[in-house]
Formats: structure tokens, C-alpha cells, sequence
């Protein structure tokens, strides 16, 4: 995950945008860089790849004084983790740090192109720094040409700006990616403000943090902080005093981890995104493969839990679009088969931490039969990296919370265009295809943002489902998945039983279980199998099953009859919808937990991390 640090402040600010960069790391970067206002005149910058040490290396030979500054670690997205693509990215009137990603950046260039912008990286940030530059070319002033440019910018992003001649000025903006507004300590009260990615960020510099809320667009100067809603509305977010002390993750504006996770997938989902499509061409840019992917016959994925029906979705895809036969398997049951495997089959692992034991004894069975390894992790150095021909990272960053939400979604987006890319080496797909599934991926994240927005209807959701001793989760094709991850997570934070299925198997036995004390969860986007599911859902009305119905067609009724509480989600091609229905389920999961009190981020009975069979 990117970070961001600002500071306004009558003294220099390099070297402590430094120590927050510092407290970033957590999140993983392969570059940092830092932008101040030199003499209150002139932006000035140094950027260096690889570790923070280099950065400092590089402060200490060339010093960097200014009392206005911004900072930022970057994990590679739209470009190679380079010293040229890292930010801070600038022009001579405008500095900015972004995290998340522009989704129609590609068009922005173009236009901003053939007004004579010359642009010197892949970057989709840089796109923000030529279009703000070009609305002050036009004579607006320093906070107009922002809020213009703002308003032409389609996607997730939090950002912080800085401007040429602007001694004692910050604008930030955040959707869909979370910012933090900092008031300065005891000791510095009204002589310096800061923004953040999270109050970590800004743990060495006060405890007075206000967390911004979707679509705040915020003007700091060193004294004063006013913040707008996403309609211009001036308004007041609360001030909360942190453990800045502590320096540790927290649940920043949240009641949970849980729920902070749910709400970085914007934000996680799109740098994972990021580091595997090539936003500029249009196609998947996988690491160097050690192996020929079009030579390969078979493929089994291998993984436990949540990142089980990650499997399950990805059987499809490739099944789907590369026309290969993919087995999947749970990790705890795979070795003691002691399946055939085909010679120079590849084996796909897939585990949040890179330690589960139960996955890594079944990556070493693989091995021993002769499988290529691909292992996808969210933790760098673990063990099953170190097992692994070829890693593809999720970029999660830590996730806190035992039931997991964003590493999950990760998952997805991974082995999304993983299938993509082995559809196109075998030949199933052609670049025009591949092109269009890219596009349809890249705007997942502010999908998810507007997802997030159904945040209360689903709570109320919640309190009647809340009531119930057994729930039924229904979907079909790419959501019968989704609909066993949503009833796992439910059996895991609220402690009732739920059981996911596809629904075309209801009347072969299951349905024997519909009364009106059962809520059924239905996952129903448009596409080739609504109407058949909209099917399996009226025979669940007809037996007094309580429906929730979660699809893409607003107003979708069934047979006359409406569901209990229907939830309109955005279109997107059917290809990627797994990824975005994964948050609803989720968010219901969660709000049910809390209605019943249970522990939502340490459930009874279970580890982050599995390390024993």
C-alpha cells in the first residue's frame, strides 16, 4: 500500500515527512520521494528507488529545505518502480502524491497530449499534475485549478497537493482511499498542520487527528484546516486524540478492524490492480515467468478458507477463458489424496500469510510431483515464497481483522488477471479481448467505493438476519463462490449457521429448510444466469424464505413479489463481478457480528494465521 505525509509548518519539513515515510513501511514500497516549496518559491524534489535509506542518502548530499512539504512510498502500479515514476510527481507550479488510481487518466493524457503536455512517465499521478498545471495556465488561482481538477477525475484517490509561490497552502481530497487530517500538538498548536494516509503516518508528530470522510476535499494552511463534503459543503469532522505514542496499526475512525479493512478495498484492490495491468496498453504485465505458460496441460489451485473459494472463482475464469481443465483443492486434504499429477502441471498456491501449514505441506507435494509453483501471498519473504518458482503479490497491506476482507478481494484481482494473461499466451484470447477485460478490471475499486454507500441499508439488513439461527446464501456461476464466502464469514464473526449454496441445487434437497425463520442472501448480478437464478429465487419466496436480494438491476422484483429488502449494486461486466459482490456479503457479516455482540476481530476459535495442521 502507497503512504502519504504532508506538513505545513514554520520550520523545515524533510526530515520529518522522513521519519513518517518511516512509519509506512509497513505497507510495503519499492520507492519514496519527498517535495517541498524552496524559499517559498520553488517546488524541489528528491526521489529514490528501493529502500527509505536511499532516499536519505540522497536528502543528505542534496539537502532539501522548505517549510511546506509532501511524502509518499510508493508500491509500482501504472509504471515500473523506477526513480522517474516515483513520487512525488511534478511540474514547476504543482507537486502531488496520490494513492489509488485514475481511471480515465488514459483520456486526460490524451486531451492534455494535444494541448502540447509533455508527459515523461507511465504514471497515471502524473496525469494529475498536467491537468491541474493546465487549469493555472488558464489563470485560475492555486485552490480553483485543484477543485477543477478534482471534479474531472474518475476513480479512487486520496491526494495531497502543493503548489509553486503557496508558502502557507495544502489541498487533500480523498474517495474511495483513506486520509487523515492532523492539528498540531501541545507544543505546536496553531503553528502546524499535517495530512497522512493514517494517523501512524503522523504518530511522531501530534495525537489530534480528524480522519476524512468519502469525497472530503480539505485546505490546510499552518494554522487552520477547512474541511468540504463531497457536495462543497463546508463542515466540521470530529478532532480524536490517538495513541501517537504507540506508533501501532489502528482502527482509525472505525469501531473495528474489520471495518477499516472493508473500506482500504477500494484503495488495496486497485494498487493490487495496478502492479499487473499495464494501463497504457491495455494488457496484463506479469513478472518474468520462469516457465512457459502455453505449454501447460493442467492447473490445480491449492489454498484453505476464504482463499478456497478465491480458488473457485478462478476455476472458472480460466476454465472459461484459457479453456484449460483446472482442479481445486483444499490444503488440508490435498497431500493425503496423494493425487496424479501431471508432469510440468502448474500448481497455484494462494494464502494470505505464506505460512499456513496445511498449504505449505501440500506446495511441497507439488513439488515433489514435478509441478511448477505460483504462489500468491500477501506477505513478502514467508515461506511458501521461498518454496515458489514465481510470486504475484497481493497488496493488502496488514490485514488485522481474523475474518478476512480485503485480502480476499486482493485474491481475486490477482488471480483475475492471472486467467487473462494465460487465456492470451494460450492463444483463446486476442488483444482486443484482453484489452476489454483490463478496462472492466480498473474500474472495480470506484465500484467498490459506491458499493460502500450501501453501507447503512445493509446494516438494516442486518438486524432481522441478526435474529436468525440459520441463514442460506444463493448464487450461481461466478457467485456461487461469493455465496459460500459470504455464509463462511458470517459462521465467523456472528457464530450462526449459514451454508453457501449454488442455486440450481436448491430443490435437489436443501430447500427442505425454507420457512419463514430463514433468511436467504441472494446474489443475482445481470448476465446469462439472472433469470435462472431470479427462478431458484421465487421457489424460495413461494416457501415463505425471507429474500434478500442483492443485484445490479435496481427495482429487480421476482415474479410480482418483491424481496424483503433488495440492494442496487453498479453494472460491471459480468467477468469481474465477484470481486465487488464480495463487500456486501461482508458488510452484512459484519453488521450482524455487532448486532449480537460477538467479537468481531478476534472470533472465538480461530487464528490469523494457521500454522499447524
Amino acid at each position: 500500500m502507497c503512504g502519504i505525509i504532508g506538513i505545513i509548518s514554520q520550520e523545515d519539513v524533510a526530515g520529518r515527512i522522513v521519519d513518517g515515510l518511516r512509519r509506512l513501511e509497513y505497507r510495503g514500497y519499492d520507492s519514496a520521494g519527498v517535495a517541498t516549496i524552496f524559499d517559498g518559491n520553488t517546488i524541489d524534489r528528491r526521489r529514490a528507488k528501493g529502500k527509505l535509506k536511499n532516499l536519505e542518502a540522497n536528502l543528505k548530499d542534496y539537502p532539501l529545505p522548505g517549510k511546506v512539504g509532501i511524502g509518499h512510498t510508493r508500491w509500482a502500479t501504472h509504471g515500473e518502480p523506477t526513480v522517474e515514476n516515483a513520487h512525488p510527481h511534478a511540474s514547476e507550479k504543482v507537486a502531488v502524491v496520490h494513492n489509488g488510481i485514475i481511471e480515465n487518466f488514459r483520456e486526460l493524457r490524451e486531451r492534455l497530449s494535444a494541448k502540447g503536455h509533455i508527459f515523461n512517465t507511465e504514471t497515471d499521478t502524473e496525469t494529475i499534475v498536467h491537468l491541474i498545471t493546465d487549469f493555472l495556465d488558464q489563470g485560475m488561482s492555486s485552490r480553483d485549478a485543484a477543485e477543477a481538477a478534482l471534479g474531472e477525475l474518475e476513480g479512487a484517490f486520496a491526494l495531497a497537493i502543493i503548489f509553486d509561490g503557496e508558502n502557507n497552502l495544502m489541498i487533500g481530497a480523498r474517495r474511495g482511499s483513506p486520509l487523515v487530517l492532523g492539528y498540531g500538538a501541545e507544543e505546536n498548536a496553531g503553528k502546524e498542520m499535517y495530512l497522512g494516509s493514517d494517523a501512524i503516518a503522523l504518530s511522531h508528530l501530534t495525537n489530534k487527528i480528524s480522519y476524512l470522510e468519502e469525497g472530503d476535499r480539505v485546505e490546510i494552511t499552518e494554522n487552520s484546516a477547512q474541511v468540504d463534503d463531497e457536495n462543497g459543503k463546508k463542515v466540521d469532522r470530529e478532532i480524536h486524540t490517538v495513541d501517537a505514542a504507540s506508533g501501532s496499526i489502528d482502527k482509525g475512525n472505525y469501531n473495528h478492524f474489520m471495518m477499516k479493512e472493508i473500506y482500504e478495498q477500494p484503495t488495496v484492490v486497485g494498487q493490487t490492480l495496478g502492479t499487473l495491468i499495464d494501463p497504457l496498453k491495455g494488457h496484463i504485465d506479469l513478472p518474468e515467468v520462469p516457465f512457459d505458460l502455453a505449454s501447460i496441460k493442467q492447473v490445480t489451485i491449492i489454498a484453505c478458507g476464504t482463499s478456497y473459494y478465491a480458488a473457485m472463482v478462478a476455476k472458472y475464469w480460466m476454465e472459461r477463458l484459457g479453456r484449460i481443465n483446472v482442479d481445486v483443492d483444499i490444503a488440508s486434504e490435498f497431500r493425503y489424496r496423494e493425487p496424479v499429477m501431471v508432469d510440468g502441471g502448474l500448481s497455484i498456491f494462494i494464502s494470505q500469510s505464506g505460512e499456513t501449514a496445511d498449504t505449505l505441506a501440500a506446495l511441497k507435494y507439488a513439488k515433489s510431483q514435478g509441478q511448477h509453483i505460483l504462489s500468491i501471498l500477501n506477505v513478502a519473504k514467508s515461506s511458501m515464497e521461498r518454496e515458489s518458482d514465481i510470486v504475484l503479490h497481493t497488496h493488502a497491506g496488514p490485514e488485522v481483522g481474523v475474518a478476512s476482507t480485503k485480502a480476499f478481494t486482493c485474491q481475486l484481482a490477482v488471480l483475475a488477471c492471472f486467467a487473462i494473461a494465460h487465456a492470451k499466451a494460450v492463444g483463446k484470447i486476442d488483444a482486443a479481448e484482453e484489452n476489454r477485460l483490463c478496462v472492466a478490471l480498473s474500474e472495480v475499486p470506484a465500484r467498490m467505493a459506491e458499493v460502500l454507500n450501501h453501507d447503512e441499508a445493509i446494516q438494516d439488513m442486518a438486524y432481522e438476519v441478526a435474529k436468525a439461527r440459520d441463514v442460506i446464501y444463493l448464487g450461481r456461476g461466478l457467485e456461487y463462490p461469493i455465496a459460500m464466502e459470504g455464509a463462511l464469514k458470517l459462521k465467523e464473526i456472528s457464530y450462526i449457521h449459514a451454508e453457501g449454496y449454488a442455486a440450481g441445487e436448491m430443490k435437489h434437497g436443501p430447500i427442505a429448510l425454507i420457512d419463514k425463520a430463514v433468511p436467504i442472501i441472494v446474489i443475482a448480478p445481470s448476465g446469462r444466469l439472472y433469470e435462472k437464478t431470479v427462478s431458484n429465487m421465487q421457489e424460495v419466496i413461494a416457501r415463505k424464505g425471507q429474500v434478500y436480494f442483492f443485484t445490479d438491476i435496481e427495482g429487480a422484483k421476482t415474479g410480482g413479489e418483491a424481496a424483503i429488502a433488495t440492494i442496487a449494486l453498479p453494472m460491471l461486466d459480468e467477468f469481474v463481478t465477484p470481486i465487488l459482490h464480495a463487500i456486501p456479503v461482508q458488510l452484512l457479516s459484519y453488521h450482524v457480528a455487532v448486532a449480537k455482540g460477538t467479537d468481531v476481530d478476534q472470533p472465538r476459535n480461530l487464528a490469523k494465521s494457521v500454522t499447524v495442521e
